[in-house]
């Protein structure tokens, strides 16, 4: 055992206890008293400190400089550092806000904002581009922004049209009060009827069915635009209908983003008629966002010269993405160009992922040879030695968790393949295992798959797995996702454990397995989780036609909606997984693939590939019986998209 992990207590832990709790009940001289015990080389000396400058000293800039000189490069160097610029940028101090963004590693976008005002103040427009780009979001901004964008505003370098393509962005991202707000910020602009807009929201058909709207008025046509987003939310007929009524008094643009809302809400629901109307709405109408849905249509429609087309003309941050990268290469492969696909392939199956796996299968046979750093006790016990690293064992053993993860992240983000290794096995030493995963997961050059891929509890499940018939390494690759095997793990909507099971399902279960008296706090219990959520895998997996992929996906989002996204036809795995409408389940369902790709080849399984592992998914059919809701954090009915 490792001296850095061990139970013991060391001298003064009792009082840095003392001092946390007297910190959380902002009780200063109880933190005063127990910070005097506290020995000066505690290994959370740092913490009490700050502590008791949260409680005595935020404003005291003396203070706070002294502090940042003593541990600097710290986590909580960071933090303090961070919030301390906010506070000298309400106070317009300018020079000394600059002198300190500078060493913020992780700046956000308030301190952007009150940089950019710092430098103006000294009449240096070196980043007047950036500010002007902090405009074109269709989200909230903090209010050390307004400032800013008012001076750009006056200076003439945000004009009417910028403010109306913001209010375009607001309301595409259905924030009407955001839209509200810029378009008051502009002198001389056209209102934006705030009665209209609220109508819009609450009853879009109506708006639009009616001649209130007078689309001779920019803000009634931006009006408009939300009312068909909004009434498509509801019905495709309708809102095409409302649309064609309207459209004599749409300029081309204009008509255009109205069919690409309509279609891209027509493509979250897999309505085919979506492929026709980004047909309409073309491809100068189409934003990033859009395209994603444009090319998913286009793969459920086997319709692999629109999806090339598609992804070529996505910006450059999006066609770099690992998912279009692939399915570009497979329709230029399903155009006949096999080499010109293969040199795509060749570059993706070198990354660790979902995509690179399915890459190296379209290059022919897969050799599956994976070599496993492994890193020696004395890399293992100078890791532990790490001030930072030091730190978030202390934290952990005390239970501070949350800290204790977001010291252990600080410190390892510029470690070398080899020092991570060497703290991801550290990590896995202590059973801290999501640490030892998202640990591995930072190698660049050398890598330790085993590490990547813990598989505590090997037993419970083995045998879970055996009892339901299903594959082992799918469990784990769905435990892993689930909870990265922290078996304390609670979901903002009362999923549990480390299958990450919800408190309706799991009474459910125990009915079905005769279990009487059953408490769903038993959930916390390895053995009873884990036999739990094998269980309502193998029933998920039986109830829709054996396929694995619609089982993940119901094990997240519920059965009822993995069968919805189902075709009337057969259709290839990937293409199902691809255009699943929440981006949540969506990346879910490719992780658990993946992650049972690599526990096969961890736990000696014969090869298989990735693609006969998804199969097809059968056509649709209608469901007999009901199914239990989801078991997930996702919450039920809230598209994450």
């Amino acid at each position: 055992m490792l001296a850095a992990a061990s139970v013991w207590a060391a001298p003064g832990d009792s009082a840095v206890q003392q001092a946390r709790q007297a910190f959380v009940e902002r009780k200063l001289a109880n933190l005063e008293r127990a910070a005097r015990d506290v020995p000066a080389d505690h290994v959370l000396l740092p913490y009490v400190e700050y502590w008791r400058l949260m409680l005595d000293g935020r404003n005291d800039d003396a203070r706070i400089a002294d502090y940042l000189a003593r541990y600097p490069g710290s986590r909580l160097a960071e933090t303090l550092r961070a919030d301390w610029l906010k506070s000298l940028g309400a106070r317009e101090a300018w020079p000394r806000y600059l002198a300190e963004y500078y060493r913020l590693a992780k700046p956000d976008t308030a301190h952007q904002c009150y940089a950019y005002r710092a430098e103006w103040a000294q009449d240096n427009r070196t980043h007047q581009r950036e500010a002007i780009a902090l405009w074109f979001t269709g989200r909230d901004m903090p209010s050390a922004c307004t400032p800013l964008f008012a001076a750009l505003i006056e200076a003439k370098l945000i004009g009417q049209e910028d403010g109306w393509r913001r209010i375009r962005l607001a309301l595409d991202a259905d924030n009407p009060n955001v839209a509200k707000v810029v378009a008051n910020s502009q002198p001389d602009a056209q209102p934006l009827d705030g009665a209209l807009l609220e109508r819009a929201s609450r009853d879009p058909a109506r708006l639009l069915n009616t001649g209130n709207l007078n689309l001779n008025a920019r803000g009634n046509i931006e009006i408009a635009l939300y009312a068909l987003d909004q009434l498509a939310k509801r019905s495709s007929s309708e809102a095409e209908l409302a649309l064609r009524k309207r459209l004599p008094d749409l300029a081309p643009a204009d008509a255009g983003a109205a069919w690409a809302r309509l279609a891209t809400r027509a493509a979250r629901r897999h309505e085919s008629v979506a492929q026709n109307w980004f047909q309409l709405a073309g491809m100068m109408a189409v934003n990033d966002s859009q395209r994603e849905w444009w090319v998913r249509t286009a793969l459920r429609a086997g319709d692999w010269s629109t999806v090339r087309q598609v992804i070529d003309s996505m910006g450059e941050s999006s066609r770099a993405l690992p998912e279009w990268r692939y399915w570009r290469a497979r329709a230029i492969q399903a155009g006949g160009q096999r080499l010109a696909a293969n040199s795509i392939f060749l570059a993706l199956s070198r990354e660790h992922h979902y995509y690179g796996q399915l890459a190296q299968e379209e290059l022919g046979p897969v050799m599956q040879s994976v070599i496993n750093i492994k890193m020696g006790g004395d890399d293992v016990t100078a890791i532990s030695q790490n001030p930072g690293i030091a730190r978030a064992i202390a934290l952990q053993e005390m239970g501070l968790r949350n800290d204790a993860s977001q010291e252990w992240t600080w410190s390892i983000r510029e470690l070398s393949d080899g020092q991570l290794l060497a703290a991801a096995e550290l990590a896995r030493r202590m059973e801290w295992y999501d640490r030892a995963i998202s640990t591995a997961e930072r190698t660049r050059d050398l890598h330790d798959f085993e590490l990547r891929f813990v598989a505590p509890y090997r037993e419970l499940a083995q045998q879970a797995a055996r009892e339901n018939e299903i594959d082992e390494a799918w469990v784990f690759g769905l435990m892993r996702q689930e909870s990265r095997f922290i078996n304390f793990a609670r979901s903002g909507v009362g999923a549990s454990g480390l299958m990450q099971i919800m408190p309706a399902t799991a009474r459910w279960i125990a009915r079905r397995l005769g279990i009487r008296r059953f408490d769903p706090g038993e959930m916390q219990e390895p053995a009873k989780n884990i036999q739990f959520g094998a269980y309502y895998l193998k029933y998920v997996q039986t109830s829709l036609d054996g396929s694995p992929v619609l089982a993940t996906a119901a094990y997240n989002a519920g059965p009822g909606r993995a069968q919805r996204w189902r075709d009337t036809r057969p259709m290839e795995a990937a293409i199902y997984i691809e255009s699943i409408p929440f981006s949540e389940t969506r990346d879910y369902v490719k992780k658990v693939m993946s992650n049972a790709m690599y526990y096969a080849m961890r736990f000696g399984q014969p090869s298989v590939l990735l693609k006969d592992r998804l199969g097809s998914i059968p056509a649709r059919k209608v469901s007999s019986g009901a199914l239990p809701q989801a078991d997930s954090s996702l919450e039920p009915g809230q598209p994450v998209d």
